[in-house]
């Protein structure tokens, strides 16, 4: 069945919401098939704009006879028509960011976290919405109703929500009902927050005696996060940011990033011909397959330090485009000097290249900041990478910098309990429970004997993207 030029249905053929097209005719097409009735809206590039489907009973009177309603058909067809009419769209009460929605779960209240608004909905700390965003990509609706859709009441984080939790989600988090909830943070600015203010003192380390904003806190798992803190706004290129209060309130953060470095190290050991062999040699030991590569690695180095391995291996790791500082999408992971084996040892040293490729890419990060204004001196480390002795260790001797390690591995926990503390009122400031409730676990210094064959690497890991580019363009040219 097609239901044509259903315009005044529509509203005269307004643009819909994010596809910002020109007004026009918009056609309905819905397919009976045996089990429901589909319906889409498709303009007139045959572009399906929104989708509704709705089931169709069915009865056996009796084995192998099957009969369907025709009344039933059409009301099927009524529901997903007028479905189209009012879409996931209309209905919606609120847009809400992951953190927000769970703070309004747990106590009713739609007030947005700063954090959330400004790193991911354009929202300013000083302006508020910017209206003429939403209109340039079509999302006008949002204006409306003094944004009570996407936030009218922006709250920084560590503020207290409402009347605390309420009862029903007192019921199923099994807490008592009213205790204080805070106003959030994006997973890897609580694991900032939970790791940068540290008290120091006593580890022989430069950041004691500098201001906060002298320390880069790194979380690293799945992917990696560089979170650099400022007194004034540092516009650094392919660097997200600055946001104001985003994760320290009254600091402006530079968030940079490196996507799927976890992710990255498991698809180049799982993907070795060598890993099966490895998997074995691990579960014999009751080791993981990583502290196991570590332990071969310290076995196979000989006389020289274990970063020596990879004189002829080098690795550029954006295999999923390069978030910062270069900000390109369609770069591709480079490796060179490959040999014909495919042995333990070849796995090894392919792992170690890939571990110092992604501390040289942290390297990258720190001379762009540094370059817009920052003035960096300690790495602070949290994530499921930080419990890496290897990675840790080859991003102090890269960077050239000391590396903190947190006393609990689980740092974005205590920084989201940091916010629990400052909603309570048990703190005067965020920065009053960082202070006490970071402590220092571990502090990991660079091997300063190693920087000459590091600088020459990192010449080498320059090299790569460059020639990576040369490739491209060789490859478009005429």
């Amino acid at each position: 069945m097609l239901l044509s030029s259903l315009c005044p249905l529509l509203g005269g053929g307004t643009a819909m919401p994010g596809g910002g097209q020109e007004p026009g005719s918009y056609y309905v097409g819905v397919d009976v098939g045996t089990g429901s009735v589909r319906a889409a809206l498709v303009d007139q590039r045959g572009v399906l704009l929104a989708f509704a489907d709705q089931p169709i009973n069915q009865w056996e009177p009796q084995f192998n006879h099957h009969e369907q309603s025709s009344e039933d058909i059409w009301a099927a067809c009524g529901v997903v028509t007028k479905n189209l009419r009012e879409t996931c769209w209309d209905k919606a009460g609120h847009f809400f960011d992951l953190p927000d929605f769970l703070s309004w779960k747990a106590t009713g209240v739609t007030a947005r976290s700063l954090c959330s608004l400004v790193c991911k909905w354009t929202y300013s700390a000083e302006k508020g919405w910017d209206d003429s965003f939403w209109k340039l990509i079509g999302l006008e609706d949002f204006v409306a109703d003094n944004y009570s859709k996407i936030g009218n009441q922006v709250l920084p984080p560590g503020a207290s929500l409402g009347n605390g939790l309420t009862p029903e989600a007192a019921r199923d988090l099994g807490l008592p009902a009213g205790i204080a909830v805070a106003a959030s943070l994006i997973d890897a600015h609580a694991g900032g927050l939970g790791v940068i203010g540290a008290d120091v003192r006593g580890h022989g380390l430069a950041c004691e005696g500098q201001p906060v904003t002298s320390r880069l806190a790194v979380i690293c798992g799945t992917s990696s996060c560089h979170m650099g803190i400022s007194k004034d706004p540092i516009f650094v290129p392919g660097v997200w940011g600055p946001y104001f209060s985003a994760m320290v309130p009254g600091f402006w953060l530079n968030e940079g990033g490196q996507s799927v470095t976890g992710k990255l190290i498991d698809h180049v050991v799982q993907g070795h011909a060598a890993f099966p062999e490895l998997q074995a040699k691990a579960t014999a030991r009751c080791q993981s397959v990583y502290a196991y590569l570590n332990s071969h690695l310290d076995l196979i180095k000989k006389a020289r330090p274990v970063g020596f391995l990879t004189v002829d291996l080098h690795v550029w790791p954006d295999f999923h485009g390069n978030r910062s500082p270069l900000a390109d999408l369609t770069l591709k992971g480079m490796v060179t000097g490959l040999k014909l084996s495919q042995d333990l040892d070849d796995l090894a040293i392919l792992y170690l290249a890939t571990v110092q490729a992604i501390a040289f890419g942290t390297r990258l990060i720190i001379e762009a900041l540094e370059a817009a204004g920052h003035s960096l001196s300690t790495l602070f480390l949290c994530g499921g990478l930080s419990k890496n002795p290897l990675f840790v260790q080859m991003h102090a001797d890269i960077t050239g910098m000391p590396v903190v390690l947190s006393q609990e591995v689980e740092s974005v926990l205590v920084g989201a309990a940091i916010l629990g503390a400052c909603a309570s009122g048990d703190f005067a400031s965020v920065q009053e429970a960082m202070s006490r409730m970071s402590k220092v676990g571990k502090v990991v210094f660079p091997r300063l004997e190693d920087k000459r064959y590091y600088d020459k690497k990192y010449q080498v890991f320059l090299k790569l993207v460059e020639h990576q580019k040369e490739y491209a363009a060789i490859m478009k040219g005429d």
